[in-house]
């Protein structure tokens, strides 16, 4: 279950009885498109359909059985939720955007290269400010998968920017290779992989290209900074890090 400060009030109105449900945001908005897919004890804040969730109040048991046809709570809490109103607070509307831009910004900083500047990954900061000049503004009602078109859109006019991946070849010295190649492969789609006679391992990975930074950084921490790198753009065209 999550908590009362986490829980937004879903409530239906229907055959002269109010009914309302304490339910996550997010979740209340997955089941309304059809594409819930947790467990509802997870994103309840109480097994419960109230009258009025506020005070406490529930609804009698005839109301129940007359509407939904039991009076089973976990039954009848995505039916409220789905065909009632979710009823959102300013302060718990403020939250989910500010929650929902954060988000915004890490999938746009883990996906997004400067095509200027020889695919170089975007700063989280400087997709922070460009999305403030362009004006963008996240939607809190919406996933923020569905926003991110949208957001690229905005963000094109004022900083050069593509969504892409990078391709990259790594080896791990033989002293490292063994608990370093478990990190590498984790890190993103392993295309291929070769262990040399001396004991290296080379592996070739793919990952969003806004992670090179990172995947560096993990790759130097897995063998004490011994590890080659090449960033494979095509056969024909293989840069050495």
């Amino acid at each position: 279950m999550i908590s009362l400060d986490e829980a937004v009030t879903a409530r239906l109105e229907s055959h002269g009885e109010r009914f309302e449900v304490l339910i996550d945001p997010d979740a209340a908005l997955a089941i309304k498109r059809g594409d819930f897919e947790g467990e509802l004890e997870d994103v309840i804040a109480a097994e419960d359909v109230f009258e009025n969730a506020s005070r406490g109040d529930r609804p009698p048991e005839n109301a129940l059985e007359e509407v939904f046809g039991t009076t089973d709570s976990l039954d009848i809490i995505p039916d409220v939720v789905r065909d009632g109103e979710i009823q959102i607070t300013a302060d718990q509307r403020r939250e989910m955007q500010q929650r929902k831009h954060r988000e915004l910004v890490q999938r746009i900083t883990r996906n997004a290269v400067n095509p200027q500047m020889d695919d170089a990954p975007h700063p989280p900061d400087r997709i922070e400010s460009a999305l403030e000049e362009a004006g963008f503004q996240v939607d809190p009602m919406e996933p923020v998968e569905n926003q991110v078109d949208d957001a690229l859109e905005a963000l094109r006019p004022v900083i050069p920017i593509r969504f892409d991946e990078v391709t990259v070849a790594v080896q791990l010295p033989a002293e490292h290779a063994g608990s370093g190649q478990a990190q590498i492969r984790e890190f993103g789609d392993l295309e291929r992989e070769e262990w040399q006679a001396d004991g290296s391992w080379v592996g070739v990975v793919t990952f969003p290209a806004g992670l090179q930074n990172d995947f560096y950084e993990l790759a130097n921490e897995a063998s004490s900074g011994e590890a080659e790198t090449r960033i494979i753009k095509d056969e024909d065209d293989i840069k050495t890090r």
